[in-house]
């Protein structure tokens, strides 16, 4: 496994995940294995952005419980520093597929 170089979002509430420089392979599994086990359990769900054109990771999204009252769900998201514009246009496109395909109804985007 390699280090990816990620842009954290706007949404710094990530607390500093992931470092600039990336995570070490065992860190990674790491993640991977709590991810898998939240989404499993129903907890919460993340999921892998992936370039449509080759599969490339373009970045991640995370949807759980949230922190703050007044939301249903906490939304956050990184794409990788090789993809940095997509940043935005992927925060936008998840409030429609929040929207559409969720049952939710107030997401906390942490200030996006």
């Amino acid at each position: 496994m390699q280090r990816v170089n990620a842009r954290r979002a706007a949404s710094a509430a990530l607390r500093g995940v992931p470092p600039p420089e990336g995570y070490p392979p065992e860190r990674n599994l790491q993640d991977l294995t709590r991810h898998a086990a939240d989404f499993e359990a129903r907890k919460g769900f993340t999921f892998t952005v992936l370039d449509p054109v080759d599969g490339d990771v373009i970045g991640c999204v995370y949807l759980y419980p949230p922190e703050r009252e007044g939301f249903d769900v906490a939304v956050q998201s990184w794409v990788r520093a090789s993809h940095a514009s997509l940043d935005g246009p992927l925060a936008e496109t998840l409030v429609d597929w929040i929207a559409e395909d969720w049952p939710w109804e107030r997401s906390d985007r942490y200030g996006r």
